[in-house]
């Protein structure tokens, strides 16, 4: 991780709570090593055993992955990151719409036809009330 994406980065990340005075020990690692090995392990498989000897041991990092995900951390991290990207493109922060689809399945002879639609995008005859699928436009 670049100094630029750990300036952008550590404010994000929840403060330890022997920081606010609220008990426990300081962590014997450094969290941009732990935010490190967190990023090698998405972007080459979650083989926790095969951490390379640089980074932190594989329970610190598992440990604070699990953390985060749990009080959903990494989420609000990603949705603040998210909007920064958004605005320095000039877009606005949350997306202004959702594209919402509908998946067509083909009726079966035994389906009334009161019941069934005609979906002129797949040219043909589907039931209605199938799954729908939801894609919103994030990014």
């Amino acid at each position: 991780m670049s100094d630029a994406e750990w300036a952008l980065c550590e404010p994000l990340l929840p403060h330890p709570a022997w920081l606010a005075g609220k008990g426990g020990r300081p962590s014997a690692y450094c969290m941009r090593d732990i935010v490190d090995g967190i990023r090698y392990l998405t972007h080459n498989g979650p083989v926790w055993r095969a951490l390379p000897a640089d980074f932190p041991p594989a329970w610190t990092v598992y440990y604070w992955a699990t953390k985060w995900h749990a009080d959903r951390s990494t989420e609000t991290m990603h949705d603040q990151l998210r909007d920064r990207v958004r605005e320095l493109a000039g877009r606005t922060r949350a997306p202004p719409a959702a594209i919402i689809d509908s998946q067509s399945v083909r009726a079966a002879e035994e389906v009334a036809r009161s019941s069934r639609g005609y979906d002129a995008g797949k040219r043909c005859r589907a039931g209605k009330g199938t799954s729908p699928s939801t894609r919103s436009a994030c990014c």
